[in-house]
């Protein structure tokens, strides 16, 4: 291979990187995304366009763009963020993602909806006043001061006005009946529940995302840090129903979210209470539950339940009526990228905390083991110098003696140290 030949090569790959008028056009992959986000930049908003993901994601994404980009136009950078997204997501993600577009597309062009009112964000005609003030506070204080704690990691609290709550149903009522109508297959919710919609699918994700940015993440920021809740950057929006005629109860899970609202919207109905059962990471999701981790918790129209989605949690059988729940399944990119290089011990998991404090537990009295068999090793030195004849065996000499005794303290050493090794 001559010289020549391979600056030939170097040159004809440097003109391929060219827009066609021998100018080299900036090749933005070298730029490196920020390892933490940029909090002094405020992000564009891109609702105003039809994407394959959530607008909300490229508004967070932006966060994380590199110095250079920043300064660069809506179009440049969004162009830099689908490249990215397109590059690291799996190719069958991706046909997934553009045929729920079309899906969801479809549904739109032919669905005309009956309170177009709900269809944007209208704090003041949604949120009861002291939700509102509390948030307008932003402060934990005042979140503290309209919620109930009945059990760790599980908050309550007023948020819907009633007359929202009769919209959004008399919306999904609509909804349903005009898929009845023209026979459209929808999807369900989600893998357990089979009656209820995706709201995000027929119009109400901008709603949706304005909830969870606005009016959530502020909230998890402050109570769920360690699972993402800064980071929320997404959502499955949807309704879930149950009933003699519907779901009756929904069986011990696990959300596919960082944080989850439930918020239920009515009607009459009694029973269904949500059963808690503490909060698990992947590898202890099927553990026992601990008797402080167990709460029951009764619904009530317009009253909002806030917890991690990996809060194991069912619903009991709706014995009589109907019960319509609003579900927001927030997730974090960020938080479930950087839970795939964790190794130790997860800070919001009730085992893995519990197995932490037995090897602390164990390891201190493995330690005290092993400073009392030094101790006594030191306590052998000095007798066997001192008075040499407690050490003659049966069978030997003190010299010998002395060996067996110092043996057997190295092997507590050892037993001890082994043992704090396999906790």
């Amino acid at each position: 291979m001559s010289v020549d030949g391979s600056v030939d090569r170097r040159r004809e790959a440097l003109a391929n990187t060219g827009n066609g008028n021998g100018v080299v056009a900036p090749i933005h992959s070298t730029h490196r995304l920020r390892l933490n986000p940029n909090s002094d930049h405020k992000p564009d908003s891109y609702d105003d366009l039809q994407l394959e993901y959530s607008p909300l994601l490229f508004s967070s994404l932006e966060r994380y763009l590199p110095p250079s980009m920043l300064g660069e136009s809506r179009d440049a950078k969004l162009q830099y963020m689908r490249e990215i997204l397109q590059k690291y997501a799996p190719e069958g993600e991706r046909n997934r993602a553009q045929r729920h577009k079309e899906y969801k597309q479809k549904i739109i062009l032919n669905y005309q909806p009956l309170n177009k009112e709900i269809y944007s964000m209208h704090a003041t005609n949604f949120f009861i006043p002291s939700f509102l003030k509390a948030i307008n506070d932003n402060a934990e204080d005042s979140f503290r001061s309209i919620m109930s704690e009945p059990a760790p990691g599980i908050f309550t609290f007023e948020m819907l006005q009633p007359h929202f709550c009769e919209l959004l149903l008399s919306e999904v009522e609509n909804f349903e009946k005009w898929v009845s109508e023209t026979k459209f297959r929808i999807m369900q919710p989600n893998t357990m529940n089979k009656y209820g919609a995706v709201l995000d699918d027929f119009g109400l994700e901008m709603m949706l995302d304005k909830l969870m940015e606005d009016y959530v993440r502020p909230l998890s920021k402050v109570f769920f840090p360690e699972v993402g809740g800064s980071t929320l950057d997404s959502h499955h929006g949807f309704v879930v129903e149950y009933g003699i005629d519907r779901d009756v109860d929904l069986g011990f899970h696990v959300d596919d979210a960082e944080i989850t609202l439930n918020v239920c919207l009515g009607k009459q109905f009694s029973g269904g209470e949500l059963f808690f059962r503490g909060v698990r990471c992947d590898k202890h999701v099927n553990t026992e539950t601990q008797p402080e981790e167990i709460l029951d918790y009764c619904h009530v129209p317009g009253r909002a339940v806030l917890h991690r989605g990996r809060h194991r949690h069912g619903a009991r059988a709706t014995t009589g009526g109907h019960r319509t729940n609003l579900i927001l399944w927030c997730r974090s990119s960020v938080f479930r990228e950087l839970k795939k290089y964790q190794k130790d011990f997860c800070s919001w998991c009730g085992e893995c905390q519990r197995e932490k404090k037995e090897r602390q537990q164990s390891s201190v009295l493995a330690t005290k083991l092993v400073t009392s068999a030094l101790q006594w090793i030191l306590v052998f030195t000095d007798l066997r110098f001192k008075a040499p004849h407690v050490f003659i065996s049966f069978s030997g000499t003190a010299e010998e003696g002395w060996r067996v005794n110092f043996l057997s303290c190295l092997l507590v050493i050892l037993s001890c140290y082994r043992k704090n090794s396999l906790i």
